[in-house]
């Protein structure tokens, strides 16, 4: 066994090893589920949350019990839909008619509340998805900083909106309207970043929501349910535990959800989207599967795109849909370019998300470090090998990455998102080679080039922004910032999120308009001059 094998196989801390400052929060009992501006408690079968952390006891590795949550019934998550759709009232109620400016003050007092969460919440990102304590800390501050950009974006667009405008006998105001009830549904990786960048936008635009917190990452939500029941009034923010196909299914098939915003798997969407009874009238927003590729030409600045591989492959253990998670590299350059990225795979630390610089940390989702041990093995059968000294080695839950080569057609690393610590490198000589796997891809998200030569970029940039929603040129994919549009093509996406679009996709532009003659131009003053409506209103947000 080589010295990093011990090291690894000793990834697991003891208990007593754990600083004070990250111990283990105490087990969490929730029974309490948010319906109507209520707490309600649940007194049937729970699910169970285990930490990917894992501890050394005398009995050998031991999964780490974070605490239950409500598996809720059908007519729970019904009743959690009939409080969303009485609080909207066909778009007559209390919330979706409430000034802009009333919205806002409701989203701003969450954020103060939800602030006040930060160490809670971030302990248990940790320990709950085992994500770093940096990057825990950065999903929450950076949530924090999304919702304050959502705010003032929608002053900038209401601002605009606040204007009359008079074309061709005409008077008319636009503004933006709600759809209606919203189910939002966020992913495991991004727990609370990923189902904010659609729930804010969904309520601050009037809709009302139901909203199902990811199976892992579930606890984290806990310490922000009182801040949905103070900050919104009663209807606005309900939310459902439990097994999907046990209540969100019910709720599709109801036929009474508007917005679809939900972040995972194409065929989880696809099968969602079919349950509902008229899917003309769903508007969806959908974040699905990528599979984004690195182009590395033979003229790259080596070390400049090593580095930018490296993060892009293994940030968060990969487990990212902006990860890169396949690279095409030219031959002749493929042996240095492997070498190099060897040598900055080792020098990456991992170890425990508490731990300060750690970059690799333990899986969260059952059976994971097993399923990607087969990919690698597929590959290795099909002639490929692991680059990097003990790259593949599994500790239980901890899986050290892989760097895989030559990857080529037939395997499955070819064509699987793995979602995890594998990189798989492919040879070519021909740049017809990556350009036929983008357009041959089912995905469409995102892609890198590394190139010193602005006459071969050039060459590649104008074929495959029609293949792909973002180009990243001698840097690695990822979503930010959030002002910048965030979507994908064929599989990847359906929907637009950035700030600003996350606005527009959670509404539908709607207008009040009249003949432009005194009688009606009288009316508009009064109604506008004392203040009598919420839509047709000239004031002006600052």
């Amino acid at each position: 066994m080589s010295m990093l094998s011990e090291q690894i196989s000793g990834v697991f801390p003891r208990a007593d090893d754990i600083p004070d400052a990250h111990r283990l929060p105490s087990f969490i009992e929730q029974t309490e589920y948010l319906i109507n501006g209520e707490f309600r408690h649940w007194q049937g079968p729970m699910g169970e949350t285990f930490s990917p952390v894992r501890l050394h006891t005398a009995e050998g590795l031991v999964p780490v019990r974070l605490g239950r949550y409500p598996l809720l019934s059908e007519a729970e998550a019904l009743t959690a839909l009939d409080a969303a759709v009485t609080a909207y009232n066909h778009g007559r109620g209390r919330w979706p008619t409430m000034s802009v400016a009333g919205r806002i003050g409701h989203v701003e007092e969450f954020l103060r509340r939800f602030k006040a969460c930060r160490a809670e919440v971030v302990k248990l990102l940790m320990w709950e998805v085992g994500k770093s304590l940096a990057d825990s800390e950065k999903e929450f501050d950076r949530t924090a900083i999304y919702i304050e950009d959502t705010v003032e974006a929608l002053k900038d667009l209401d601002r605009v909106s606040s204007r009359l405008d008079i074309r061709e006998g005409i008077i008319g105001q636009i503004r933006r309207g709600p759809l209606g009830v919203a189910l939002c549904m966020g992913p495991f990786n991004y727990p609370l970043n990923e189902t904010f960048t659609t729930l804010i936008p969904a309520l601050i635009m009037g809709n009302t929501v139901v909203f199902k917190p990811p199976r892992l990452g579930i606890l984290l939500y806990r310490p922000l349910l009182t801040a949905f029941r103070d900050a919104f009034p009663p209807g606005v923010v309900n939310t459902v535990f439990g097994e999907g196909r046990k209540v969100v299914g019910p709720l599709m098939a109801t036929g009474q959800i508007d917005v679809l915003a939900f972040i995972g798997s194409s065929q989880a969407a696809d099968a969602l989207k079919k349950q509902h009874p008229a899917p003309h009238r769903l508007r969806c927003v959908l974040g699905m599967g990528a599979k984004n590729p690195a182009i590395v030409l033979a003229d790259a600045d080596l070390d400049l795109a090593v580095r930018e591989c490296i993060l892009g492959s293994l940030s968060f253990n990969g487990q990212r849909c902006t990860a890169i998670k396949i690279i095409f590299v030219h031959k002749t350059i493929a042996e240095r370019f492997l070498e190099r990225l060897s040598a900055a795979s080792a020098a990456l630390k991992y170890g425990m998300p508490w731990e300060p610089g750690v970059f690799i940390t333990p899986l969260p989702e059952g059976g994971k470090p097993e399923y990607l041990g087969k990919l690698v093995e597929d590959a290795r059968n099909r002639g490929a090998r692991v680059v990097n000294p003990d790259g593949g080695t599994i500790n239980g839950s901890f899986f050290y990455p892989a760097l895989v080569y030559p990857v080529a057609p037939g395997m499955r690393l070819y064509d699987e998102e793995q979602f995890g610590p594998v990189v798989p490198v492919v040879p070519f000589d021909d740049i017809e080679t990556p350009i036929r796997y983008v357009v041959e891809s089912n995905f469409g998200q995102q892609l890198s080039i590394f190139s010193s030569s602005s006459d071969a970029t050039a060459a590649l940039i104008d074929p495959l922004v029609n293949q792909v929603c973002r180009v990243n040129l001698n840097s690695q994919c990822q979503r930010g910032p959030d002002t910048f549009p965030f979507t994908g093509r064929k599989g990847s996406a359906e929907g637009t999120l950035s700030v600003s679009d996350a606005l527009r996709v959670f509404s539908i532009r709607t207008l009040v308009a009249a003949k432009n003659v005194e009688q009606n131009k009288e009316l508009i003053r009064e109604i506008t001059r004392e203040r009598k409506s919420n839509f047709l209103s000239t004031d002006f947000i600052l």
